[in-house]
C-alpha cells in the first residue's frame, strides 16, 4: 500500500449519471485534495448486458460539467490502467484461479431452479437467504467431470459458518457482522466475467487505493471484501461509508420521487457550481457554517469525520434556493447572459429549434409560445387537457408503459422515439394521433406545439422521462393514478406484450 492518499469512484455505465455518483465523487475528491492525494475514476462495466459506451460518456460529461476532476481514468490514463473493468478480465481470472487453488473458492453447478427453491425454503423458515454450500461437497473428480461435460458453473467465495467479521469504519467506529449473515458470494459468473465484489477488491489493491469512501449500502458487503483481502494476502484499505441521499420523505433517493440524473439538472438550467455546493451540504457543514462556498473552499477545509450520519435530504427546492443565490450573488448580469447563451440561448441550440418552428410561424412572437416547453422545467396544464377524451386511468396506463419503453432507448433521436410510439400505438390497437394527445400535453404543456418526436429529441431523455413521471403523479393526485395492485398487474401485462423492463 502506498503512503499517498488515493481515493476512487467507480460508477457503472448502465444508465444516466446519478446525483449519488456526483455526491460520492465530490467527497472522494475533497478527501484526496485535502491530503494532497489523487482521485481515480474507474468504470465498472462487468455487467455486459447493461453497460454501454453512451452511458460511460454521459458519466464523464456530467462530472466534467460539474467541475469534478480526476487524476487517473479511462480518458486520461495513468500508471495503474486500464481503467475499465472489461479490459482487466485476465487479472481477475488469475486471482480467481489462485483462490480456487488455495481452497478459498469453489465451483458451483447449482441450477437457478434449485437456488430459487432453497431461497423460498429459507424464507419460509425465517432464515437469512444464503447459499447452503451444496457444491462444496463435490470431489475434485466430480468437479472435473462436470466441467468436461460442459455444465455451466459459477465460482463462489468460501465463507466461514461461525464467528464474526469485525472492521473499523472511519465514521461509525467498529462494526461487527456475523459470518452466518454473509452469503457464499459469487465472484465469477458463468460467462467468465467477475462480479463487482471480486473486481472491486482486485482493482482497489492493484490501483493502490488507500481509502474507500462509498455509500452505506456497501456496509453489509464489506466482510466479503475483507475476506478477499485476507485470502489474497493483501492489506485492506481504510473504509468510510457515507449516508445515502434521501428524498424529503426520508426514503432512498429515487427517480420515481425526484429527478436523480445530473443531466436533468444541467438541461433544466441549474449552475454546476450551485449543484456541487448543494451536494457538499449533504450531511456536512463547513467549520464556519457557511452555506455558499466554492469547490476549492470545500476541499481546503474538508474533514471526513465532520460528515453527519443522519440521512441527508436532497430537496430540489433547497437546491433552487442555492442556485438562486449563486445567480444573484456570484454572477454579474453579463455573466448570467453568457451562461444563458451557453445553456439554450446560442446558435447551436436555436438552430435546431427554428426549422421545427418555422412552418408554424407567422410572426416572431409565435416562436416563444411554441418553444417555451424546451425552456421550462415543468410545463403546467389542466387535468381535462391531459386526459382529453380518454378514460383517465387509461391515460395513466399508457404513460406508464411509455415510461418503461423510453427507459430502453439508447439512441435518443427522432427516429428511435417515433418507433417507440408507433410500436406503442400498434400494440395498444390505437391510432397514433389519439395515442399522442396526452404525451403532447404532459411534455409540451399544450395540445399544439412543435413536432412531438423532434421536440422530445431536443428536450432530452431526462427531462422527458421526468415529465411523464410528474404527469403520472398529477393523475394520482386527482384520483386517476395506478394503484400498487394495478401496477403489479400492469407489469405482468407489460412483460407479455413488450418484454422485460429496464429499471
Amino acid at each position: 500500500m502506498t503512503d499517498q492518499v488515493r481515493t476512487r469512484i467507480a460508477p457503472s455505465p448502465t444508465g444516466p449519471p446519478h446525483v449519488g455518483t456526483a455526491y460520492m465523487a465530490l467527497f472522494n475528491l475533497a478527501f484526496a485534495r485535502r491530503h494532497e492525494g489523487r482521485m481515480i475514476l474507474r468504470i465498472e462495466d462487468t455487467d455486459q448486458l447493461r453497460s454501454t459506451p453512451e452511458s460511460e460518456e454521459a458519466i464523464l460529461q456530467a462530472l466534467s460539467w460539474l467541475g469534478v476532476e480526476w487524476d487517473e481514468g479511462p480518458d486520461c490514463g495513468g500508471d495503474y490502467g486500464p481503467y475499465r473493468q472489461s479490459e482487466r478480465t485476465a487479472l481477475y481470472q488469475a486471482e480467481v484461479q489462485r483462490l480456487i487453488g488455495q481452497g478459498h473458492a469453489y465451483l458451483c453447478f447449482c441450477s437457478a431452479e434449485r437456488l430459487e427453491q432453497l431461497r423460498k425454503e429459507q424464507m419460509a423458515n425465517k432464515e437469512t437467504p444464503r447459499y447452503d454450500g451444496h457444491c462444496l461437497s463435490l470431489t475434485p473428480e466430480e468437479v472435473e467431470e462436470r466441467k468436461n461435460r460442459g455444465d455451466p458453473y459459477v465460482v463462489r467465495l468460501k465463507v466461514p459458518d461461525e464467528g464474526e467479521c469485525r472492521f473499523t469504519d472511519e465514521l461509525r467506529g467498529e462494526i461487527s457482522i456475523q459470518w452466518s449473515q454473509i452469503d457464499h458470494q459469487i465472484i465469477q459468473k458463468s460467462d467468465g466475467f467477475p462480479t463487482y465484489h471480486l473486481a472491486n477488491v482486485v482493482d482497489d489493491h492493484l490501483m493502490k487505493i488507500s481509502h474507500v469512501i462509498r455509500g452505506e449500502e456497501w456496509i453489509s458487503s464489506t466482510p466479503k471484501h475483507i475476506l478477499l483481502y485476507e485470502y489474497l494476502g493483501w492489506n485492506a484499505p481504510v473504509f468510510t461509508h457515507l449516508p445515502l441521499l434521501r428524498n424529503p420523505d426520508k426514503s432512498k433517493l429515487s427517480k420515481r420521487k425526484n429527478p436523480t440524473s445530473v443531466t436533468y439538472y444541467q438541461d433544466a438550467g441549474f449552475l454546476p457550481e450551485a449543484m456541487l455546493n448543494y451536494l457538499g451540504m449533504m450531511g456536512y457543514t463547513l467549520p464556519d457554517q457557511r452555506e455558499i462556498f466554492s469547490l476549492n473552499e470545500f476541499c481546503e477545509t474538508f474533514e471526513i469525520r465532520r460528515v453527519s450520519l443522519g440521512g441527508p435530504i436532497f430537496d430540489v427546492d433547497k437546491l433552487k434556493w442555492v442556485n438562486g443565490r449563486y445567480l444573484r450573488e456570484n454572477l454579474t448580469p453579463e455573466e448570467v447572459l453568457q451562461r444563458l447563451v451557453e445553456w439554450k440561448g446560442g446558435p447551436s441550440f436555436l438552430s435546431q429549434v427554428i426549422p421545427l418552428a418555422l412552418p408554424r410561424l407567422e410572426t416572431f412572437s409565435d416562436f416563444f409560445p411554441l418553444s417555451q416547453f424546451l425552456l421550462n422545467e415543468n410545463p403546467l396544464y389542466p387535468f381535462d387537457e391531459l386526459v382529453g377524451k380518454q378514460e383517465p386511468r387509461e391515460v395513466a396506463r399508457l404513460l406508464k408503459i411509455a415510461e418503461w419503453e423510453l427507459e430502453k432507448v439508447d439512441s435518443w433521436d427522432r427516429n428511435s422515439l417515433a418507433n417507440v410510439f408507433q410500436n406503442l400505438a400498434e400494440t395498444e390497437c390505437k391510432k397514433l394521433k389519439e395515442l399522442l394527445t396526452p404525451f403532447f400535453v404532459c411534455i409540451t404543456g399544450s395540445k399544439v406545439s412543435l413536432p412531438l418526436f423532434d421536440g422530445i429529441a431536443l428536450l432530452g431523455a431526462d427531462l422527458t422521462r421526468s415529465r411523464i413521471r410528474k404527469a403520472l403523479q398529477f393523475l394520482a393526485e386527482n384520483d386517476a393514478g395506478i394503484s400498487k395492485k394495478g401496477l403489479k398487474s400492469l407489469e405482468k401485462e407489460y412483460r407479455q406484450s413488450y418484454g422485460k423492463r429496464i429499471d
